[in-house]
């Protein structure tokens, strides 16, 4: 990787909002780091990024919700001779159904990877960031985090957990020359709502989103030092309307919509 330009580790970057990172920031000039189960994804992403925009490309397959492959991307995001500009946190998965039906073991792993990955990482990144007064961090949330979401409760809270983690760390930062962001889309065009086994044709069509909004919704945010930014105007009016309506009247609504939970919605 070039030293005259600037290295971007993205988590999750096989597919959907995090491939869409990948190519983004390719077109900004950014070499990249690829992180993701899947290493014959990420082998493909990446001849197609060098390709396309003659970008460097590291591979780095790693399971984020082994302790294994968490001190293998920490390890990386801590080398000195090879830093990391931009960190970001995008790897990511939800559930859908009553929470006492749904395998414990599952709902864990959700957490460990929503919530303890994203931590451990931030962490990691933060420690050279903060030391060289310079880089950035986008933790990639959900227009969830602004409503307990019956029938997604687990997902939803992960989510308020990394917007409001996010905005804390944010102002710790702020003054040390480190940016870090929130992102946080609603319903996107991704595999995300199949592997959470979500049925997306009951969404109408005007709330969805392609990733590549999204991305260009965060990075303009990350530009300008935001600390969080709701991609669309619908996710804008969804999230709003949370915050000012009382909590048992937004946590009613949503308990209604996802009486049926074969269907409920799940952001992301």
């Amino acid at each position: 990787m070039s030293k005259s330009r600037p290295v971007a580790l993205i988590t999750g970057a096989s597919a959907g909002i995090g491939r869409a990172f990948a190519e983004g920031l390719a077109d900004r000039g950014y070499d990249l780091v690829v992180v993701a189960r899947d290493a014959s994804r990420l082998e493909e992403l990446g001849a197609m990024l060098k390709t396309k925009h003659s970008t460097s490309v590291e591979v780095l397959p790693a399971d984020l919700t082994s302790d294994e492959g968490l001190k293998l991307v920490e390890a990386r995001l801590k080398r000195e001779d090879a830093p990391i500009d931009l960190l970001v946190n995008n790897a990511g998965f939800g559930t859908a159904g009553r929470f006492h039906e749904i395998s414990i073991d599952k709902e864990i792993r959700m957490v460990d990877l929503n919530i303890s990955a994203l931590v451990r990482l931030t962490h990691a990144a933060l420690d050279r960031m903060v030391a060289r007064g310079s880089g950035g961090i986008i933790n990639v949330s959900s227009v969830a985090a602004f409503q307990p979401a019956p029938g997604n409760a687990t997902y939803s809270a992960t989510k308020a957990f990394v917007s409001s983690f996010t905005q804390a760390v944010h102002e710790e930062v702020r003054a040390r020359g480190v940016r870090i962001t929130a992102v946080n889309p609603g319903f996107t065009r991704t595999e995300f709502q199949e592997r959470a086994g979500m049925e997306a044709e009951k969404v109408p069509g005007f709330m969805w989103q392609q990733p590549e909004a999204v991305v260009s919704a965060a990075l303009k945010a990350f530009d300008h030092r935001r600390a969080v930014i709701i991609p669309g105007i619908i996710n804008k009016m969804t999230a709003s309307f949370s915050s000012v309506a009382p909590g048992v009247v937004t946590r009613k609504i949503a308990g209604r919509i996802m009486k049926d939970p074969g269907a409920a919605r799940l952001p992301r």
